[in-house]
């Protein structure tokens, strides 16, 4: 469990997602890495770029903060003391209770951040130099999967996980894992 507790924390260090545009005019796509606390390019100026980019069809810019970059951390250092205290002090039954929070946590932020995406793709400004319709003429949206990848125009949109993400999702398996051993333990004493 204490290990379990720990792993999220590598949260601060990789990056817990990432999307990537590939298109004909851009040889090495675009990319974005989404921190726990921040934007990063996935190569040098790609936010920049895909702000451009995303300007001339209303898209709004990606911006530097979103208030979530203040609440991930503080989240995930409360969860991860947490973990700690209760897998130094408590009852296996509590892991349990550590998961469901972790999965439900996970949960939240991952609506959250398709929110995000789906205002980001879709309130466009009416004011765009370019303007696209679906084939039944409403405006045609630009938001990237959640998970996977989709076209959007002449663009390879994909949006996947990454170590970060591993590494919370490892974490919260080994606080499961934890449980079954501590209930077994409990039914062979």
């Amino acid at each position: 469990m204490i290990l379990g507790a720990i792993l999220p924390l590598g949260l601060f260090l990789f990056p817990l997602w990432n999307i990537t545009l590939e298109a004909p005019q851009y040889p090495i796509p675009l990319g974005m890495n989404i921190h726990i606390n921040d934007f990063t390019d996935a190569n040098p100026f790609d936010i920049k770029n895909i702000n451009l980019m995303n300007h001339y069809v209303g898209m709004k810019y990606i911006p530097e903060a979103i208030p979530e970059f203040k609440i991930f951390p503080a989240v995930i250092i409360i969860t991860t003391i947490l973990g700690l205290l209760i897998g130094f002090k408590a009852n296996y039954k509590w892991y349990l209770a550590w998961f469901v929070l972790m999965v439900v946590l996970s949960l939240a932020g991952l609506y959250d951040f398709y929110l995000w995406e789906h205002d980001y793709g879709h309130d466009l400004d009416p004011k765009a130099i370019m303007k696209f319709t679906n084939p039944d003429g409403t405006v045609m949206g630009f938001q990237p999967p959640l998970l996977g990848s989709k076209d959007i125009l002449n663009f390879k949109a994909h949006s996947y996980p990454r170590l970060g993400a591993y590494f919370l999702a490892l974490g919260m398996a080994l606080s499961l894992f934890s449980f079954f051993i501590g209930k077994k333990e409990l039914k062979n004493s």
